[in-house]
């Protein structure tokens, strides 16, 4: 249970936070900015995070039940788990927003899908050093 609250808990919020930069690093914001200004980025991400929760807080659930699912295969180590639920959320970002708008193209692309596979790499992760491993079956 833990795993799918971390999962819930942190995935949109770095998706959120992943996608404003990728969106805004996309438009020119960054080149053009001033550290004054800087404070607006951080008041949108406050502003939308509530959106963010909303409708990203089922995919991070179902990211973390492939996750969890995982788990349970003792061939796959963490790691390779962490990259296999990373490809997952890395086609989830690309569905969800990426190669949408005006301004489609490769880096918008990249931009758009490490929304999905930074969070849930990371969110794996964390699962991964917060909650109990299975253990191996025994029979006497």
């Amino acid at each position: 249970m833990r795993r799918y609250l971390i999962f819930a808990a942190v995935g949109p919020f770095l998706g959120r936070l992943m996608l404003l930069f990728a969106t805004t690093f996309a438009s020119g914001y960054w080149t053009e900015t001033s550290w004054s200004e800087v404070g607006n980025f951080f008041v949108t991400f406050a502003k939308t995070l509530q959106y963010s929760y909303l409708l990203s807080v089922v995919p991070a659930l179902i990211l973390g039940s492939i996750d969890d699912i995982l788990v349970h295969v003792r061939k796959i180590r963490p790691l390779g788990r962490m990259l296999i639920v990373g490809a997952a959320g890395f086609v989830a970002g690309e569905f969800l927003h990426g190669l949408r708008g005006p301004n489609s193209g490769l880096v918008q692309f990249i931009l758009h899908v490490l929304s999905g596979f930074v969070p849930t790499m990371i969110s794996s992760w964390l699962a991964n050093m917060y909650t109990e491993q299975p253990q191996a079956a025994t029979y006497a």
